[in-house]
This record gives C-alpha cells, sequence and structure tokens, in this order.
C-alpha cells in the first residue's frame, strides 16, 4: 500500500542510485520500515509486540545455528553433548540459556500480539489474510519448540515425545503408521532425535519466510490502530521511521531487560528439574508436563476423560486440542461485527476481559496442574466457555450489539478535533 502522501525514496549518492535501479532493497526496506510507510498516528505500545517477536525469533534463529555446531542427535550422548555445551564451549551455557529463554520470551510476545489482534479485531476485512498467516506462524512456532524440547535428551524431553505423538495413535485407521513415521520405529529412539533435530533447525527459516509474507500482507491494507477507523488523510498518519522505529527501540531495550535478567539470574525458571535427569525408558516421571507456553493446549487434551458414543475419549481430546487453535482461522467470518476495536464494543469488551482471558488464564493454570480433580473439571469448564466464545459469544454479539459512536478520523479520536479536508 502506497498513500499519495507517502515520501519516496531519493538515493543521495552515486552508488545509491546504481544500486537502486539494480537491487532496490534500500527502496523496499525505505517503503516498508522507513519513512516511506505512513502508520497510523495513535498506535499504542500494544502493536510492538509484533517487532518483539520477529527479535526473538532472530535471536533464536543466531543462537540455534551456534547450538547446532556442538550438539550431537544421537540418543546415547545427546544428553551429555548439551552438557559439554553447558561447561566446555566458550560461553555455551550463555548461548544456550539465551535459547531456552529466548523460546519463552518469544512465545510471550506472540501471545501478546494474538491478543490484541482479538481485542482490535485485526482480522477483520480487508486484513484476513494477515491473521490466517500469522495463524500459521504460530502453529509452525508450536512444532519447533515442541521438537526442540526433545533435543536436550532429558526425561521431559522424551516423556514428552513420547506421550506427544502418541497422540497420534488416536486417529483411526492411519493413526499408528503416522506415530511410527514421526518417531522411525515403536519408541522415541535415534530416528525421532534426528527427525526432530532435523526440523527443529529447518522450521525457523520457513517461519521466517512466512514472517516476510505475514508484513507484505500487511502493507497492502496498512497497519490497523486502536479505533478501527481507517486513514483518511494525510493527518492521520506519521512516517514509520522515526517514530515507530524509535519507540519499537525503545520497547525492544525494555524488554531486553528482563530478557537479560532472566538469562542471567533465574535461566531455569521456566523450565522443569527433569529435564536435568537423563532419559530413561524404564523410569516414567510422575508429572509429565510440556512447555509452559502449550498448557492451555494440553489443559484441554486432559479435559476429555470419557468416551462419547463410539468415539474414545483420546481422540475427542486430541480433535478439540487442535481445534482450539483451528477456530481462530474461521474468525474473521465468526465475527461479523461493523466495528474492529473492542473499545467501541461495550458487550465485546466485558466477555474479552471477564470470559476469555479469565478462561485462558485458567487453562493455562490446569495445563502445568496434574491431572486430577478439581483440575480436570476446571479444565473441562475453562475449556466448554472457550469453544463457546469463539463460536457462539462472538457470532451472537455481531448480531445484537449496539457499539458505540466511532470517531470520523483517526485525528479526531488523538486530538478530539474533526478532520480537515485537503486537496
Amino acid at each position: 500500500m502506497s498513500f499519495p502522501w507517502a515520501k519516496q525514496y531519493k538515493p543521495t549518492t552515486g552508488f545509491g542510485q546504481w544500486m537502486d535501479e539494480r537491487l532496490p532493497v534500500g527502496r523496499m526496506v525505505y517503503n516498508s520500515l522507513g519513512a516511506g510507510y505512513p502508520a497510523p498516528r495513535n498506535l499504542n505500545y500494544m502493536w510492538n509486540f509484533g517487532s518483539i517477536a520477529g527479535f526473538f525469533l532472530v535471536v533464536q534463529i543466531v543462537t540455534g545455528i551456534i547450538l547446532a555446531m556442538h550438539y550431537a542427535a544421537n540418543a546415547a550422548i545427546a544428553f551429555d553433548s548439551v552438557e559439554h555445551i553447558m561447561r566446555d564451549v566458550n560461553s555455551g551455557w550463555m548461548i544456550r540459556y539465551a535459547h531456552a529463554n529466548g523460546a519463552s520470551f518469544f512465545f510471550i510476545a506472540i501471545y501478546l500480539h494474538i491478543g490484541r489482534g482479538l481485542y482490535y479485531g485485526s482480522y477483520k476485512a480487508p486484513r484476513e489474510m494477515i491473521w490466517l498467516l500469522g495463524v500459521v506462524i504460530y502453529l509452525l512456532a508450536m512444532a519447533t519448540a515442541f521438537m526442540g524440547y526433545v533435543l536436550p535428551w532429558g526425561q521431559m524431553s522424551f516423556w514428552g515425545a513420547k506421550v506427544i505423538t502418541g497422540l497420534f495413535e488416536a486417529i483411526p485407521i492411519v493413526g499408528k503408521p503416522i506415530q511410527e513415521l514421526l518417531l522411525g520405529g515403536f519408541a522415541p529412539d535415534n530416528a525421532a532425535l534426528n527427525r526432530f533435530f532435523s526440523l527443529h533447525y529447518l522450521l525457523p527459516f520457513i517461519i521466517a519466510g512466512v514472517v516476510i509474507m505475514h508484513i507484505w500482507a500487511l502493507h497492502i491494507p496498512g497497519s490497523s490502530n486502536p479505533t478501527g477507523v481507517n486513514v483518511k488523510g494525510e493527518q492521520d498518519t506519521i512516517p514509520f521511521h522515526p517514530f515507530y522505529t524509535v519507540k519499537d527501540g525503545w520497547f525492544l531495550g525494555l524488554a531486553l531487560i528482563f530478557f537479560t535478567a532472566m538469562m542471567f539470574f533465574m535461566p531455569n525458571a521456566l523450565g522443569h528439574a527433569d529435564n536435568y535427569i537423563p532419559a530413561n525408558p524404564l523410569s516414567t516421571p510422575a508429572h509429565i508436563v510440556p512447555e509452559w507456553y502449550f498448557w492451555p493446549w494440553y489443559a484441554i487434551l486432559r479435559a476429555f476423560t470419557f468416551d462419547f458414543l463410539f468415539i474414545p475419549a483420546k481422540l475427542l481430546g486430541v480433535l478439540a486440542m487442535f481445534s482450539a487453535i483451528l477456530v481462530w482461522f474461521f474468525l474473521p467470518w465468526l465475527d461479523k461485527s461493523p466495528v474492529r476495536s473492542g473499545d467501541y464494543r461495550p458487550k465485546f469488551k466485558k466477555f474479552f476481559w471477564f470470559g476469555l482471558i479469565p478462561c485462558v488464564a485458567v487453562l493455562g493454570y490446569c495445563g502445568g496442574a496434574p491431572a486430577e480433580e478439581p483440575f480436570v473439571m476446571m479444565s473441562q469448564i475453562a475449556g466448554a466457555y472457550y469453544f463457546a466464545h469463539f463460536l457462539i459469544i462472538l457470532p451472537l454479539l455481531s448480531r445484537i450489539e449496539k457499539p458505540e459512536p466511532l470517531p470520523n478520523s483517526i485525528t479526531e479520536a488523538v486530538t478530539g478535533k474533526p478532520l480537515k479536508q485537503t486537496s
């Protein structure tokens, strides 16, 4: 997208002009992330989490490449190779802790980015493709994170791989062959470790490619904004650089303070102690849990404790777990409200803050708790509300809710003064 008032890229040196005629990388950056991209003037700090997620994706790729130089994808020595990285490789402990905690910070940024999109209606037309690509990025990130969790080959790595790949066994007819194909055998071992290592190394680059498509799709309709009102004039926008590059830079500095504090002072706070025990197929941990960012979906998986007609409980749990994420693909068509922003939808706002957010928090808590009462019942109640929110409440609100009056323009929302038409 290019507004008529967007600044044009003009190389000031002979080399710049020569380069621009042959490989216009500078023009692309200028028009995508520089002064050539007019952005809405009222973006708040919730719009910073996309760039934060992009930064931590780069952190994961760089640290992952370094770790791969020293890691051995062999069941006999994988655990020892991680200890070798921690103890013998120069600054290996720092690289490994940056990679492990970087995954958590990446998912924190992703969840806040998704939450912002849900609240401000960023999935609505004409930005459906941006949202759909974002969900694809999240699914790829989940697969990458799961396979990375297996690589240290500790107790939680081994049994996590066994439990998660065992979910495919619940699929009728084709489930068992799929599970054996994933593992390269009947249980996690060398073949599985090699497969997961290869895919864990490959997928971040695929994610980076989809991120580029995500940004490309964003630049066609332009960024959304907290009012949900379309840009109507030059007064509604400011150049992305320097205004939002500075804002992103300041927020990134703040995020790095928390990241480095976690990495240096409590690097194992978000991990599990059992993963410092070498994998033992003959000793099952008392409580098998995935990483914290999978807990809400793990709670939905475990919420099904009885068969329904001819469908086993395990298959119901698997279907519900995947459906809990796949339902996001249909949000642009489930929520037909003409108003995008939750700020102007009073009923939607209440269901979001007092329904969906507490529901996800409860699911997250139950996913990390033992599979016993009252956590199973809490998961069932919260899971039922989760699906009801997207499949029943949102479509109904689209029909019965009376939105508050929208501002005539972004400028009016910011300054309280109506937009002046320019020729």
